[in-house]
């Protein structure tokens, strides 16, 4: 399984890390604003920070919550005996994984297809809602397996037999099972129109290795908007990962959206996009990310700020480090690393990626 999103820091975290150090001592507190895949966040726990970690993004909130909150394996007591309840004698022989959190993960696999939400709004063999021709986001096997395994999750949380922190953990595993065999280009602004690649295989759900380390109550997983949470926020340093295009995540990524919020939204257009809008960022918006980006350095009680930014983004390198010099001193490093890249981009296969940081506790 891997993470399919544009931006994903996983090539740059050690120069990240490398900043980090030379700002901050260790065990400080760390924000990541715009967490995202929680690449970063979890970096910074294994060094030893205390972090905060934020997102708009349902499923980036569920990513974190599994990468920093997790001190031991997750138990699953109660789930256990809920599954062998329904599970028949032929389910039975699977459950053979030698922990719960393996034998949950196999019981989910072998739950039964139901040709419910995702098979009819985003495979050939359903029928769109709105009346839109059948959508080929995912073979109609796994789409049904899709809808069978949220069934069952949602009736394990409802029913109090697995905790928030287990609730989030198989969101989070369902969410890299449907992203890992979705027919898809690079994002999900829409299908391919035959099923390619990796969309042939069974939808499996693994167990995610879990970072596991004697830090309880050491960190924090915020949702909600950059801009706005940052007032409520003190910490010794903050790393942001803001978006550089037009493309917003909320409709770029509104299939694992849907996953994570386990709701069943009007499905819009021939894309199937979700009602998108409760989670736009104006980072995304060349006349307002300026703005947006002087909210957070002015309300959030901090003095150092890390900022990555893209050679490809709305605002240049030397717009962002003039914005940034209103704040105080400005040093800016440089790399270059692999671009994301959908199937039929005609983008080059590197970009320069740049790492600002901030000093607000002394003037350029």
């Amino acid at each position: 399984m891997g993470y399919r999103y544009i931006g994903a820091k996983s090539q740059v975290i050690p120069h990240i890390l490398s900043a980090a150090k030379s700002i901050v001592a260790a065990e400080a507190h760390v924000v990541d604003l715009m967490s995202g895949t929680g690449a970063v966040a979890v970096a910074l726990r294994k060094h030893g920070y205390r972090v905060t970690a934020n997102d708009v993004m349902t499923y980036s909130y569920h990513h974190a919550r599994v990468l920093l909150l997790f001190t031991a394996p997750p138990a699953f007591v109660q789930a256990e005996d809920f599954m062998y309840d329904w599970a028949g004698p032929s389910s039975h022989r699977t459950l053979f994984a030698p922990d719960a959190y393996g034998r949950i993960n196999q019981a989910l696999n072998a739950v039964p297809p139901v040709q419910g939400y995702f098979w009819q709004e985003f495979s050939v063999a359903g029928r769109p809602a709105n009346g839109s021709s059948p959508r080929n986001y995912f073979s109609p096997e796994n789409a049904a397996k899709i809808d069978g395994i949220r069934l069952w999750i949602r009736r394990l949380h409802e029913e109090s037999c697995i905790t928030d922190l287990e609730h989030s953990l198989l969101l989070h595993d369902l969410i890299m099972a449907a992203n890992d065999i979705a027919n898809i280009a690079g994002t999900y602004g829409h299908y391919l129109s035959k099923l390619a690649g990796r969309a042939k295989d069974q939808l499996t759900v693994r167990a995610t290795p879990l970072t596991l380390m004697q830090d309880s109550g050491r960190h924090t997983v915020l949702r909600g908007y950059a801009e706005e949470v940052a007032a409520g926020i003190r910490c010794d340093l903050c790393y942001i990962d803001p978006p550089y295009m037009k493309r917003q995540y909320a409709a770029n990524y509104h299939i694992l959206e849907t996953l994570a919020r386990e709701d069943e939204p009007e499905a819009v257009g021939q894309s199937g996009l979700r009602p998108w809008r409760d989670q736009y960022s104006v980072f995304c918006t060349k006349t307002r990310v300026k703005h947006a980006f002087r909210r957070i350095f002015t309300d959030m009680a901090c003095r150092h700020f890390l900022i990555s930014y893209s050679e490809d983004g709305l605002l240049s390198a030397v717009d962002l480090h003039t914005l940034l010099g209103e704040f105080g001193s400005v040093h800016t490093a440089e790399f270059r690393h692999k671009r994301f890249r959908s199937n039929d981009s005609q983008l080059g296969s590197h970009l320069t990626e740049y790492l600002f940081h901030l000093d607000k506790g002394t003037s350029s």
